[in-house]
C-alpha cells in the first residue's frame, strides 16, 4: 500500500481524492500497489471540500509523517510551496507537484535537492495534456526544432470569441470572469505570465535553458482590437496567445505573446478553452498534443498518472537529463528574436503620408510585405495596417519609436509578431 498526503484540497486536490477512491481497482490494477490518500491540509477547516480524508491546517502533519509515501503539492504559490517540497524531499519523500510557477522559478535547485527521490510535474503544464511526458520520454531521440503552444485556456477562450462572434475584449473579459474562466484580478492570464510558467518548464525539458519569467519576452492580449482580428482574416491568420521556444542556431528564442498564425495550421484550429502544444523533433518532425488544460478532474488525471509512475517505479530524471545537458546553447536576447510583424498606426489622410513611413523603416532595414488602409472615426485620418518581411525584433522596436514621433502619425502603435 502507498499513502499520499496532499498539500492543498482544493478543486485539483479534491478531485484527485475522488478519483483515487472512484477508480480504485483500475488504479490499482495498473500501480501494482493500492493508493490511499491518508490526509490532506487546507487553510480553512471550516469549509467543506466534498471529501471524507482527515484534514489539518498545519503543512508539517504531512511532511513528517512517516507513514506518507509521496507528497502532492497543490498549493499555488512559490517560496511557501518551495520551502514545503524542499523539506519533503529531504525526508526522502516523493514529490508530485502542479504548481508551475514554483518550478517556473525553482526547478533546477528542486533537480539538485531530489536526486534520486522522484519529483513529478506533469500537471504544472497543460493540464490534463501528457506533453511533459511525451518530451521526456517519447522524443528523447530528438533534438527540439521548436514547441508552440496555446497554453492558458482563458485567453483562447476569450480570442475565440473575439475572433468568432466579434467580442470586443472588455464584453468577453468580464464574460469569462462570469464563467470561472477569469480571476477578479485577470492579468496572470491576459498578461501572458500563466504561459510563461508553462513553457519555461517546457523549455528546460527541450533546451537545459535555467531560465526565469523576467528573462524572457512575455506580453499579453489586452490591446487587441477588432481592428486586428478583420486584419488577420483578411490575411489568413489567426490570432492565438502562444508561448513559443526556438532554436536559433547556438541559441534559444523564449517568448509568449498574442501571434498571428496561419489559419490553416493546427494549432489555429484550437478554439475555446481547450490547449494544444505542437512540439518539432529534427527526426519524429511535429508532433501535436491537445485536450483540456485546466479543470479539476482533467489536472488530477495528470497528478494521478504520476503517482502511479512513481509507484511503478518509471519515475526518471526530473528534468530529463541523466548526465546534465551538454550544449552550448543560450538563451537569445529579446532584441535578437527574429519573425515577420504586424503594426497598426493612426495616421493622417493626406498624399505622402505612406512614403515618409516606408522610408523611416527602410532606415531599419525593415520592408512592408502587404497592407490595408481602414477609414477612421474623423474624416482627417485612417487607420493603416501593415506586415513586414522577417526582420529583428530590436530594429522594429525602434523603428516604432521613430514612427511615433512622426507628425503625421497619432497615437500609440499597435504591434504583433507573425509565425509563419
Amino acid at each position: 500500500m502507498v499513502k499520499i498526503g496532499i498539500l492543498g484540497v482544493g478543486t485539483v486536490g479534491a478531485s484527485v481524492v475522488n478519483i483515487l477512491e472512484s477508480n480504485a481497482d483500475i488504479i490499482e490494477a495498473r500501480a501494482g500497489k493500492k493508493i490511499i490518500v491518508k490526509s490532506g491540509v487546507v487553510q480553512n477547516l471550516s469549509k467543506d471540500r466534498g471529501v471524507t480524508i482527515k484534514l489539518s491546517d498545519n503543512p508539517m502533519d504531512i511532511i513528517d509523517d512517516p507513514e506518507i509515501d509521496i507528497v502532492v503539492e497543490l498549493m499555488g504559490g512559490v517560496e511557501e510551496p518551495y520551502a514545503l517540497v524542499k523539506k519533503a524531499l529531504e525526508n526522502g519523500k516523493a514529490v508530485v507537484t502542479a504548481n508551475k510557477a514554483l518550478l517556473a522559478y525553482h526547478r533546477y535547485a528542486l533537480q539538485q535537492i531530489a536526486g534520486d527521490i522522484p519529483l513529478m510535474y506533469e500537471a504544472s503544464t497543460a493540464g490534463g495534456i501528457p506533453v511533459i511526458g511525451a518530451m521526456k520520454n517519447g522524443l528523447t531521440a530528438n533534438h527540439i526544432e521548436s514547441i508552440q503552444g496555446i497554453m492558458n485556456g482563458t485567453t483562447n477562450y476569450m480570442l475565440t470569441k473575439m475572433i468568432n462572434e466579434g467580442a470586443k475584449y472588455d464584453e468577453i473579459l468580464k464574460e469569462a470572469q462570469d464563467l470561472g474562466y477569469a480571476e477578479a484580478d485577470p492579468t496572470f492570464d491576459v498578461g501572458g505570465f500563466d504561459a510563461s510558467h508553462k513553457l519555461l518548464i517546457l523549455a528546460s525539458i527541450a533546451y537545459g535553458i535555467d531560465a526565469k519569467p523576467e528573462d524572457i519576452l512575455i506580453e499579453g492580449i489586452e490591446n487587441i482590437t477588432q481592428t486586428d482580428v478583420a486584419f488577420a482574416k483578411e490575411f489568413g491568420y489567426e490570432i492565438k496567445l502562444l508561448g513559443i521556444a526556438k532554436k536559433v542556431g547556438e541559441g534559444v528564442e523564449l517568448r509568449v505573446h498574442a501571434t498571428m498564425i496561419p489559419a490553416s495550421s493546427m494549432i489555429a484550429k484550437v478554439d475555446g478553452v481547450m490547449n494544444a502544444v505542437s512540439v518539432v523533433g529534427d527526426r519524429v518532425g511535429e508532433t501535436m498534443y491537445y485536450g483540456a488544460g485546466a479543470g479539476g478532474d482533467a489536472t488530477a488525471s495528470a497528478v494521478i498518472a504520476d503517482i502511479i509512475d512513481i509507484v511503478r517505479g518509471n519515475h526518471g530524471p526530473m528534468l530529463g537529463y541523466k548526465k546534465g545537458l551538454k550544449s552550448h546553447l543560450t538563451l537569445l536576447p529579446k532584441g535578437e528574436i527574429t519573425t515577420h510583424y504586424y503594426l497598426r498606426l493612426e495616421v493622417d489622410d493626406r498624399s505622402g503620408v505612406l512614403a515618409s513611413i516606408t522610408k523611416e523603416l527602410e532606415k531599419f532595414d525593415i520592408s512592408i510585405e502587404s497592407m490595408l488602409q481602414q477609414p477612421h472615426a474623423t474624416d482627417t485620418r485612417v487607420k493603416l495596417l501593415f506586415t513586414t518581411h522577417e526582420c529583428q525584433e530590436a530594429k522594429i522596436q525602434e523603428a516604432m519609436d521613430v514612427l511615433k514621433a512622426l507628425d503625421c502619425v497619432h497615437g500609440e502603435i499597435a504591434m504583433m509578431r507573425i509565425e509563419k
